[in-house]
Formats: C-alpha cells, structure tokens, sequence
C-alpha cells in the first residue's frame, strides 16, 4: 500500500511551522508535542509505534517498531490525523527550536532517508521511521550522533526539523565533505559517512573543533545544519554559568573539553 499523497506549505523563517493539506480520508503522522493548530473535520488519534502498514505483524511488531522508536529518543507512541469530513482540511506543526523544516520526497530517494536522532517532525500516513545502526565501531563512538540515527522509508513525504540554516549538497561518486560531527542532519542511503582524526597536535588541542570531522563520501545527497541544538545547548549553559560545552555527540566528555581547548 503506498503512502498517503498529501500537500504542504511552508511558513516562517528562523522558527517555522508546516501546513498539511488532506483530502478526505488522507492521514498524517506527527511526533508527540509538535502539533500546532487544526481544522474542522481532522481527527487526532494516538498509535502505538509509527501506523505504518510494515507493522502488520500484530503485537509484537508494533511493539518491536515502538521500541525502535524508543532507541533514537522518540516517544513510544505517535500521533494520526486524519481528515474524516467530506473537503480539504489543514493540520499544522511547528518547528521545536529555531532552524528550518526539510521536506523529504522519500519516492525520490530511493524510499530512504537517515537522520539524526530527534529530528523527526511528521510525515504521511505509511511513512516508516526506525533505526540504522552504524556498520563502523569509529563512527558509532565518534561521530556525533551515536550508534544509533533514524530511518525513514516509504514513498511519500516527511518532514525533519534541524537548526540554523540549513543545505542541501550533491556528492559525486567518490567526492567527499569534511564536516563537524554535529552539522549532520540527514543523508541518503548510498552515502558513506565515516569519521576522520583532525591532523596536527596544535589543531585538536587548541583549535576548539574537537577530535574528528564526519567524512562524507558520495554518491548522494547530504543536508547539513548550521547551528546544532548540542552546540546552542551548551552556549546558553556556558552564559548562565552552569559549565563549559560538552564534546557534540562523542564519549570523551570531559578530556573532550580538555583536547579542544574549552577546559572543564
């Protein structure tokens, strides 16, 4: 069964909401606490794991894929609205934090898209999201996002929120980007993202950007972030002198602040 076809629209700038459009009988899904307004005629109801149809398996496979959810710090349950009167009705929501919303056409992308863990916003009805391990031990404890990142699959649209601005770059086969480890919001699945030591003593101690870039190599798409909320997280701790920044994403903690230059 494919994914349900819905329309959107895009509203704001730095904090931005998301309008969906749904014909009579059309569904979306939406994480918990990102539901804004809507119109006459939408129903909410919850559902245990995501409602995609890949839970046809019962109760354990709702309860495998909730699970999964659970793992990438989503909530054990999701929220459907569905247009349940006879014309077009418009559900709304909002960004968390200050950035921009992607719209994901997953039909264009091979039905597959990797985020990072958190930016799940909403989707259509059928939209899949659970976890993609990381195949390499380096790049699971270094960089940025863990073992542990979301998947979407499906045919239809979804939606991630990441912070600052954001762009969209197209890696040629074999071409690669350097990255901070935090500035990772999502890629597509022929990516081959790796983690790289950042040369020279002097740079790594005191050049404040840590231990490792995220190596990205092609081909396939890449969305990166300006602002991740790790790094606005621990530039609003360090002005109301609660502690220096914590390593984005890494094990090192402490010696992390220590190596980049920051202290304790």
């Amino acid at each position: 069964m494919p994914n349900h076809e819905i329309d959107y629209k895009l509203y704001g700038e730095e904090i931005q909401y998301v309008e969906i459009e749904l014909d009579p009988g059309e569904s979306t899904i939406a994480e918990s606490g990102a539901f804004m307004m809507m119109e006459d005629g939408i129903q909410m109801s919850t559902i245990f794991g995501d409602g995609s149809q890949q839970q046809s398996g019962g109760f354990l496979g709702k309860v495998l894929s909730a699970g999964k959810r659970l793992l990438t710090g989503e909530s054990l349950f999701i929220t459907q609205y569905t247009n349940e009167g006879i014309g077009k009705a418009k559900v709304s929501f909002a960004a968390p934090y200050t950035g921009k919303i992607i719209p994901l056409d997953l039909a264009q992308h091979e039905g597959k898209i990797i985020a990072q863990k958190d930016s799940f916003l909403c989707a259509a009805k059928g939209v899949s999201i659970g976890i993609e391990l990381q195949r390499k031990l380096g790049t699971g404890i270094f960089g940025g996002e863990g073992f542990i990142m979301q998947k979407l699959e499906g045919d239809g649209l979804a939606f991630v929120h990441a912070g600052g601005y954001v762009i969209k770059k197209e890696l040629a086969i074999g071409e690669t980007l350097r990255v901070d480890t935090g500035c990772v919001v999502a890629y597509t699945s022929r990516i081959d993202f790796d983690i790289e030591f950042i040369k020279g003593m002097k740079n790594w101690m005191f050049g404040g950007e840590g231990l490792f870039f995220a190596l990205l190599r092609g081909p396939g798409s890449v969305w990166l972030q300006s602002l991740p909320i790790s790094r606005l997280a621990a530039k609003i701790i360090s002005y109301g002198g609660v502690g220096g920044r914590k390593e984005e994403g890494s094990i090192l903690g402490g010696l992390g602040n220590i190596l980049d230059g920051d202290g304790i």
